[in-house]
């Protein structure tokens, strides 16, 4: 990396070529200004879109009294969620993260153990692993779909990692190295397949971080749905929001039972006692929440529809602008488009924090990527892998502006 005030250089067929050529930041603006609305600012990175029956589901909430845990909505959410992601069943949650951390109970994470977990990811990834006594330890990530490395996670454990009596333990640490959570990075799908492979050689869970990919399928099937327990998250900046919220996705009966009994307290059914059998939590989410959720869910093809367009009119307006590329799906990916990704060049990379700068100031509000998690200070002695791609990401993506009420209508 050079600072933009330098040439750069790179090695092409033996020869120097110098690059003395820099982005056109205000040309990255006017493309900006050409595909979005130029009669709203601030444009937020993503916010809901309420035009259903938001208000009537909630109001049903008020008039009735049904705002807590229980209610028809949250088990109409559930019914809802599983039939969208083909998932057996659903189990609502609070947030993303506390639908994570049961995730990584539910199969049996413990105090000590090692969890594999991207290093380009949101920090609740990390954090639900730190919740249960474990130990984040990050993987590098592919540039094709922005998540988790399988080809690149086999050849490290290889060399990382042995196996004994059904479990995977790392050579270094003699810790347990229990699971793997790849996340679907702004909605795009990992590569699955291999990454299963990666588990059954190693004897290791997956547990799929599918918050940001509710409506992403992985070669026709839905995120979420390929491993034994999955996390959605329905924050206020998701494709549906239910204010705050996620849910636990499986397609084990046995499993969903116990996710909704240590999500609900551990509370032991009675006509008047209240007892409790094991540690549980008060992970629930309201009726009020789920209500909201409903209405959210009957307008997600809609929210899909627009999203898509909304990508592919970033990606025609920046074909022919020097530098930059905006993201697309794997060719085995059908992407929600969460988060559109502009990528600049990698030289150009000194140039990021400019490029923020100037569309913050046009109204635009942008985002570079979370900052690497073994960089944060609590997750600093963590193990991990190289991760040179995840560390050139870290520089090079912008987000953009990705609301499905931001086309221009033609």
């Amino acid at each position: 990396m050079v600072h933009h005030s330098e040439e750069s250089h790179i090695l092409q067929s033996g020869q120097i070529q110098h690059i003395d050529r820099r982005l056109d930041v205000d040309r990255i603006v006017a493309v900006l200004e050409a595909v979005l609305p130029r009669n709203r600012r601030p444009l937020p990175l993503h916010e809901p879109c309420f035009g259903g029956n938001e208000w009537a589901y909630v109001r049903d909430c008020l008039d009735t009294g049904w705002v807590s845990s229980v209610g028809s909505y949250v088990d109409r959410f559930e019914s809802m969620l599983s039939e969208y992601t083909g998932a057996a069943k659903a189990i609502a949650t609070v947030n993303g993260t506390a639908a994570l951390y049961i995730c990584l109970k539910l199969v049996s994470v413990e105090p000590g153990d090692e969890v594999l977990v991207p290093a380009l990811t949101f920090v609740a990834t990390a954090n639900a692993v730190a919740y249960c006594g474990a130990i984040p330890h990050f993987v590098d990530v592919d540039e094709m779909t922005l998540g988790m490395d399988a080809r690149k996670l086999s050849e490290y454990l290889k060399d990382t990692a042995f196996v004994r009596n059904h479990c995977c333990y790392n050579k270094r640490t003699g810790a347990r190295i229990k699971a793997v959570v790849p996340m679907h990075t702004f909605g795009h799908p990992v590569d699955l397949e291999p990454l299963l492979e990666v588990c059954k050689t190693f004897q290791l869970e997956l547990i799929e971080d599918a918050a940001e990919s509710l409506g992403s399928y992985y070669k026709g099937r839905h995120t979420g749905s390929f491993s034994n327990v999955a996390a959605l998250s329905f924050n206020g900046n998701k494709v549906v929001t239910t204010g705050g919220g996620g849910a636990v996705l499986t397609n084990d009966s046995d499993i969903a039972r116990l996710a909704k009994h240590i999500t609900t307290t551990a509370r032991v059914p009675d006509r008047w006692s209240v007892s409790h059998d094991q540690i549980g939590y008060n992970y629930r989410m309201p009726n009020i929440n789920a209500a909201l959720g409903c209405a959210q869910l009957e307008q997600l093809p809609r929210f899909l529809e627009k999203k898509r367009l909304l990508a592919r009119k970033y990606m025609d307006a920046f074909l022919d602008v020097f530098g930059v590329r905006v993201f697309s799906e794997a060719p085995f990916a059908t992407s929600n488009y969460w988060l559109n990704t502009l990528l600049l060049d990698e030289p150009y990379a000194c140039q990021r924090d400019e490029v923020l700068e100037a569309t913050h100031q046009r109204g635009f509000i942008t985002r570079p990527a979370w900052v690497l998690i073994p960089k944060l200070r609590m997750y600093g002695h963590s193990p991990k892998m190289e991760l040179p791609v995840a560390e050139k990401l870290e520089q090079t993506i912008i987000n953009l502006p990705s609301s499905p009420s931001l086309l221009v209508d033609d």
